[in-house]
C-alpha cells in the first residue's frame, strides 16, 4: 500500500459522526467495565425519579390543605420526605459507583489511545501540522473522556426528570407541552456552541502548539545557555504573547457570539413559562393546586433543561468532539493496515532491491526520493553517502517501513516490503537514527529496550555496550549500568551528548540477528578516529551478514569511515547517481571521488 492509497482527513466534517463515535466510546468502556458500566447507569435513572416528582407531592399537599384532608396532608408530607431521603442516598451511591467505574476505565482508554498510536505503522501523522493538531487535541481531552461515561448517564437521568416533569403538566392541559418546544432553542444553542468553540480552538491549534513551545524554550533548561547567550528571552516573551493571542482571539470571539445566541435562547422559554403560568391560573381558571403545580414543575422544568442542555453542551463540546477524534484515531490506524500476507523471511537469500521508488512527505509534493533503483545484496555492508538534503535518512526511513513509498515499491528476496506486517519486519530491524532518543531509565534498561525480551539480560546488555564501543561511559557512572539517567530523576546523573549516543547505539546492537542493521549517523558526536575504529572492528564482523544474510546500512559524512563499506551508494538531488565500491568509484572520478578529495584534503 502506498501513501497516496490513504485518505487523509482534514476537517472536522471528515470525523466520524457525533452519535456514532460516542457509541462506539460507549460500547468501549461496556467491554472493559460491562457490570459496573450498566449499574452505574441505572442507579443514575433510580436517583432522578424521587427529585422528579417533588412537584407531584407539592400538588397533593396543596389541595390537601385546601380541602383539610389530613389524609392528603400526610401522603404528600412522606412523599416529600421520602424523596428528599431518596434523592440524597440514590445520588451518594450513584456518585461512588460512578467514580468506581471511572478510574477503573480511565487506565484502559489511556492504554487503548496509547495502544492506537503505537499499531500504525507509519509515523507520517506525527508529521503533518494537521495530523498534529488534531493529535494535540485528543491528548488535551483524552483526560477527560472517561467523564464523558458519567456525562452520559447523568444526560440520562435529567431526561427521565424532564419526561417526568412534563407529564405531569400534561396532566393539566396538553397545551403546557408547548413548554417543551419553546425549551428546544435552548437545546440547539447548547449542542452548537461548543461545536463552534472547539472549531475556533483547532484552528488556532498551530498558534496554540507555538505558544507552548515558546514558553518551554523560555522556562526549560536544554535551551537555558543558549537562551541566555543569545539574550533572546525578551523575544520568547513577545512572540508567546503573540502567538497566544492569535490562538485565544478567534477562540474568544467564537464564545461571545455563541453565548449571545444561547442568551436569547433562554429568553424564548423565561417568556413560555411566564405566558403558561398565566394561562393555568386564568386562561383554565384552574384549581390553586394545579397552579401549584405549574409553578413547581414549570420552575423544575426550567432546571432539568438548563442542567440537560448543559451536560449535552459538555458532551458536544468535549467529550463528544474527544470521541470523535478518538475515533477518527481508531479508523486513520485501521486505514493504514495493508493487506499483510507475505511473511518476513527467515534470513536473506538476495537482499533488498527498490524498484522507481518515489517517495514525497505528507503534505508536500515535492520528491524527496525520486526514481531510485537500487540493489542491496545480502550479507553486505552498504554506506550512503551525499549532501544534506539528498535523502539518505529518508531512504533509511523507507527501509524500517515509518513511511510507504509514494510510488513504487521494495522488495526482500523478491517479495514486497508492503506487505509484510510491519510489526514482524520490525522485529528483525535495529539500529540506531541520528534522531535517538534519551531513555532517562537505568543505564541497563536504556539500552536493553533495544531487545525487550532481553530488556534484564546481564549478558545480552553488556555483549550491546561492548558492540558499541561504550564501555567508557559505564564505567564512568558512578552505579554502572544500575544508574539512573537523568538528573531530574532520583540519584540521577546527567551525561554528555556522546554518551547518550553511544548508548543509543548500543541499543542498537541488543538484537543478535537482525536482517537489517540501520545505522544513521550514529556516532556523530564522536571524533572521527574513534567512529573509525568502532566500525572497522564492527564491519569486520558484520561481513557476510551471518546465516541471516544481514544488511548492514551506514549513514555517514566521514569518507574515512563509508570507505570501509562493501557497497557505496551515492545519492544527490534526490536520486541515486553512484553505486559501488570505494576503490571503483575513486576509478570513476564522479562526484564520490570528488567528495572523498575534498574531505581527505582537510585532514591533511
Amino acid at each position: 500500500m502506498s501513501s497516496r492509497d490513504v485518505k487523509d482527513p482534514k476537517t472536522d466534517d471528515d470525523l466520524p459522526p457525533a452519535l456514532s463515535s460516542m457509541w462506539r466510546l460507549c460500547k468501549l468502556g461496556y467491554r472493559y467495565q460491562p457490570r459496573l458500566m450498566l449499574v452505574a447507569f441505572l442507579l443514575s435513572l433510580l436517583a432522578a425519579l424521587p427529585d422528579a416528582l417533588l412537584a407531584l407531592w407539592f400538588k397533593l399537599l396543596g389541595e390537601g390543605v385546601l380541602n383539610g384532608d389530613n389524609g392528603l396532608i400526610r401522603t404528600a408530607a412522606i412523599g416529600i420526605g421520602v424523596s428528599a431521603v431518596a434523592t440524597w442516598f440514590l445520588r451518594t451511591v450513584s456518585t461512588r459507583v460512578q467514580r468506581r467505574f471511572r478510574d477503573k476505565v480511565t487506565i484502559a482508554l489511556e492504554s487503548h489511545v496509547a495502544r492506537l498510536q503505537a499499531s500504525v505503522a507509519t509515523i507520517a501523522h506525527h508529521e503533518r501540522p494537521e495530523h498534529l493538531d488534531r493529535l494535540s487535541v485528543l491528548r488535551d481531552q483524552i483526560f477527560v473522556l472517561d467523564h464523558m461515561y458519567m456525562s452520559v448517564f447523568s444526560t440520562a437521568g435529567w431526561i427521565l426528570r424532564l419526561g417526568v416533569t412534563v407529564v405531569l403538566l400534561a396532566s393539566i392541559s396538553p397545551a403546557l407541552l408547548l413548554l417543551a418546544v419553546f425549551a428546544l432553542p435552548t437545546v440547539l444553542t447548547s449542542s452548537w456552541r461548543p461545536a463552534v468553540e472547539r472549531t475556533a480552538q483547532e484552528r488556532g491549534a498551530q498558534s496554540s502548539r507555538l505558544a507552548r513551545h515558546l514558553f518551554t524554550v523560555a522556562t526549560t533548561a536544554p535551551p537555558a545557555k543558549e537562551v541566555r547567550v543569545t539574550g533572546i528571552g525578551p523575544r520568547l516573551v513577545d512572540d508567546r504573547r503573540v502567538a497566544w493571542e492569535r490562538w485565544y482571539g478567534p477562540v474568544a470571539k467564537a464564545r461571545w457570539d455563541s453565548a449571545l445566541w444561547h442568551a436569547l435562547a433562554w429568553a424564548v422559554f423565561g417568556g413560555a413559562f411566564v405566558g403558561a403560568v398565566v394561562f393555568v391560573a386564568q386562561g383554565l381558571d384552574s384549581p390553586p393546586a394545579d397552579v401549584l403545580l405549574v409553578l413547581a414543575a414549570g420552575s423544575r422544568l426550567s432546571a432539568y433543561i438548563g442542567a440537560t442542555v448543559g451536560e449535552i453542551g459538555f458532551l458536544r463540546g468535549i467529550w463528544m468532539d474527544g470521541s470523535r477524534r478518538l475515533a477518527w484515531l481508531e479508523d486513520y490506524a485501521a486505514s493504514l493496515t495493508a493487506e499483510t500476507d507475505v511473511p518476513v523471511p527467515s534470513r536473506l537469500a538476495e537482499g533488498i532491491r527498490l524498484e522507481h521508488v518515489d517517495f514525497a512527505y505528507p503534505g508536500t509534493t515535492r520528491l524527496v526520493l525520486d526514481d531510485v533503483n537500487l540493489t542491496l545484496p545480502a550479507g553486505t555492508v552498504v554506506a550512503v553517502v551525499g549532501e544534506n538534503g539528498a535523502g539518505k535518512t529518508t531512504l533509511v526511513k523507507l527501509l524500517s517501513k515509518f513511511y510507504e513509498p509514494t510510488s513504487g515499491r521494495i522488495l526482500v528476496d523478491g517479495a514486497e516490503l508492503g506487505r509484510m506486517p510491519a510489526d514482524e519486519w520490525r522485529q528483525r530491524l535495529a539500529g540506531a537514527y541520528q534522531d535517538f532518543f534519551r531513555f532517562e531509565l537505568r543505564a541497563r534498561h536504556s539500552v536493553g529496550v533495544g531487545d525487550v525480551p532481553r530488556l534484564d539480560d546481564e549478558l545480552a546488555v553488556v555483549t550491546a555496550v561492548e558492540r558499541a564501543g561504550a564501555d567508557d561511559v559505564v564505567q564512568k557512572l558512578g552505579a554502572g549500568l544500575d544508574t539512573q539517567l537523568g538528573p531530574t530523576w532520583p540519584e540521577g546523573v546527567e551525561v554528555s551528548f556522546g554518551q547518550w549516543q553511544k548508548l543509543a547505539l548500543a541499543r542498537g546492537f541488543m538484537r543478535d540477528a537482525p536482517l537489517l542493521l540501520v545505522l544513521d549517523e550514529p556516532t556523530a558526536a564522536l571524533d572521527a578516529e574513534t567512529e573509525h575504529a568502532l566500525f572497522e572492528h564492527y564491519a569486520a564482523g558484520a561481513r557476510g551478514g551471518g546465516e541471516e544474510g544481514r544488511i548492514t546500512v551506514l549513514v555517514s559524512h566521514r569518507f574515512s569511515t563509508v570507505r570501509m563499506a562493501d557497497l557505496i551508494v551515492v545519492l544527490d538531488g534526490n536520486r541515486v547517481v553512484e553505486v559501488g565500491s570505494h576503490d571503483e568509484l575513486l576509478a570513476a572520478g564522479g562526484q564520490y571521488a570528488e567528495l572523498y578529495a575534498i574531505q581527505a584534503a582537510a585532514y591533511r
